[in-house]
């Protein structure tokens, strides 16, 4: 991986290609994201690059945070990530990482907390089938049978039942990068890409593209 970036999600909007298309994006907003730490083989055992992204207030900054960004010379950030990029040595501290690392055509993996949806049945959190809507049925929108008899005895596991749905990590791969408007840094992307809006959005290049 030579190229990866932090972004917020805008939301989504439809662009024309140049064949008169209609296309879906996702709009992101990336960066800038400013170097604040560099690793090397020799002080941390691997090559890294830390990046910060999205100001942030000096009182909601610890004291440990804000010695780390202090000896930077860089103002305070929101997130702070890391990317161990295979060209990691040619950054330096307080270098700008923009929206134009990329461009049209490349392929992204796209890195998101997903939208929580809270508590939910198993029909919506794993598209089951429901049952018969008659006044008699007794079975609508539960389950189904959970186990077997005396054997196995018991549920197994991986069974699909109701709980908490969404609000965990999620990567949509190779993902096709659309547009790039280097000047208000923002990246467009072709479909959709997880999140809600504003949400932090971590674009890397793709570890393997499919065509």
């Amino acid at each position: 991986m030579k190229k990866a970036i932090l972004a917020t999600k805008v939301g989504m909007t439809q662009i024309f290609d140049e064949n008169g298309a209609l296309v879906p994006v996702t709009v992101l907003q990336a960066g800038p994201c400013v170097v604040t730490q560099v690793k090397t083989v020799e002080n941390d055992g691997y090559e890294a690059v830390q990046v910060g992204f999205v100001d942030k207030r000096e009182k909601l900054v610890n004291k440990p945070v804000k010695g780390h960004f202090d000896k930077a010379g860089v103002s305070y950030k929101r997130y702070v990530r890391e990317f161990k990029l295979e060209n990691a040595g040619e950054y330096s501290v307080k270098d700008e990482i923009k929206a134009d690392v990329f461009a049209a055509g490349d392929r992204i993996d796209a890195t998101a907390i997903s939208k929580g949806k809270g508590f939910q049945g198993a029909i919506k959190r794993h598209g089951q089938h429901r049952g018969p809507m008659a006044h008699g049925s007794k079975f609508h929108r539960h389950q189904g049978s959970n186990g077997s008899a005396t054997t196995p005895g018991r549920v197994f596991k991986g069974k699909g039942m109701p709980g908490h749905m969404g609000h965990v990590q999620v990567t949509v791969k190779n993902l096709t990068v659309v547009k790039v408007d280097a000047e208000n840094n923002l990246i467009l992307v072709k479909g959709a890409v997880p999140g809600p809006k504003k949400s932090l959005v971590t674009v890397r290049e793709t570890s393997k593209v499919v065509k």
